[in-house]
């Protein structure tokens, strides 16, 4: 009888376990609501992967508001409203104080902006495989990973 060696679990975009949950940023929102010609291609695989089921997206509600604020600085309420619809499918994390915390210490330690820390606060609290973002700001960062796509 012969001895199989099992399968790797399958990966997903930027090289993601199959199954996981990743915190995904605002940039990379915008860009493919947007459908940004540049950027929106770069993220594309991961919201492929997901509408397929293969990988969990989550987003804050620092995401929510700054993703919201562009269609409504446009005077575009109708276009905000489709935002939000499509944004609220996802699992979108809210602020608790012991997430406010966590943001506090890692906005000191990385000198991040407090959206940022806020970011990566929420994905280490709720235990993210990875933050996905376009931000530079989070290059020093150590503990988890940070994909900007391919």
């Amino acid at each position: 009888m012969a001895v199989r060696t099992p399968k790797p679990a399958a990966s997903v975009w930027g090289g993601l376990p199959q199954g996981c949950t990743v915190l995904v940023d605002t940039a990379p929102w915008i860009y493919i609501l947007e459908d940004h010609p540049e950027f929106a291609p770069r993220f594309a695989g991961l919201f492929d992967d997901a509408e397929q089921g293969h990988v969990q997206l989550a987003l804050t509600t620092v995401t929510l508001a700054e993703v919201l604020t562009g269609p409504y600085n446009a005077g575009k309420t109708a276009l905000a409203k489709r935002y939000e619809k499509a944004l609220n499918h996802y699992r979108v994390l809210t602020l608790n104080a012991q997430v406010a915390s966590l943001a506090a210490q890692l906005r000191a330690q990385y000198r991040l902006k407090l959206p940022d820390a806020i970011q990566l606060a929420s994905a280490l609290d709720m235990g993210a495989a990875a933050l996905v973002t376009h931000d530079r700001d989070f290059s020093a960062v150590q503990g988890l990973p940070i994909l900007a796509g391919p």
